[in-house]
């Protein structure tokens, strides 16, 4: 499914999304607030995509490139993932290139998530971010989500134990 915004395209997640979103994955600023380190190898990149694919193709998630419109050009990518029809419960998270930071474009391309959510039938979302994650914790208030947990030592990285804050919104 395509979502369209004011500025944004949001298309299916394909193979040849592989190699730009490899660049923004290999750059240690866009990654400093991801579960994994910049990512050097671009075989990593391709398995990553290929299992959102596959995660696309059984029903448990949706995952997009962020297009801008007028150019074309690949932005980064977002997602409604771990999609529970039983509990209508869902999760989602995006990724943005550095050139596409401070205009906007994340707050856009999620309120098209969020409302796509909710017209799939969706009634409650969560988001996690790594504390000092200033930006997306941001985001998510402009979209409405609240604080709800704080999760110690949640993920392992670069040999040390991070916390996250855990976001929710009811829709």
């Amino acid at each position: 499914m395509i979502l369209e915004t004011e500025r944004l395209t949001l298309r299916p997640l394909t193979e040849a999304d592989s190699a730009p979103l490899h660049e923004i994955m290999s750059d240690p600023d866009a990654m400093a607030h991801w579960d994994i380190a910049a990512i050097e190898d671009p075989d990593l990149t391709d398995a990553i995509v290929n299992s959102q694919i596959e995660a696309m193709d059984t029903g448990r998630a949706r995952h997009w490139a962020i297009t801008r419109t007028a150019d074309g050009a690949f932005l980064g990518v977002c997602d409604l993932s771990d999609i529970d029809r039983w509990h209508h419960r869902g999760e989602i998270g995006y990724l943005l290139g550095r050139e596409a930071w401070g205009q906007g474009y994340g707050l856009e391309a999620m309120r098209a998530v969020v409302t796509q959510a909710a017209a799939l039938g969706i009634r409650r979302l969560t988001a996690r971010t790594h504390v000092g994650n200033i930006r997306s914790e941001q985001l998510l208030v402009k979209l409405g989500f609240q604080i709800e947990g704080y999760l110690r030592g949640h993920i392992q990285r670069d040999g040390e134990r991070r916390d996250c804050h855990l976001f929710g919104l009811l829709l």
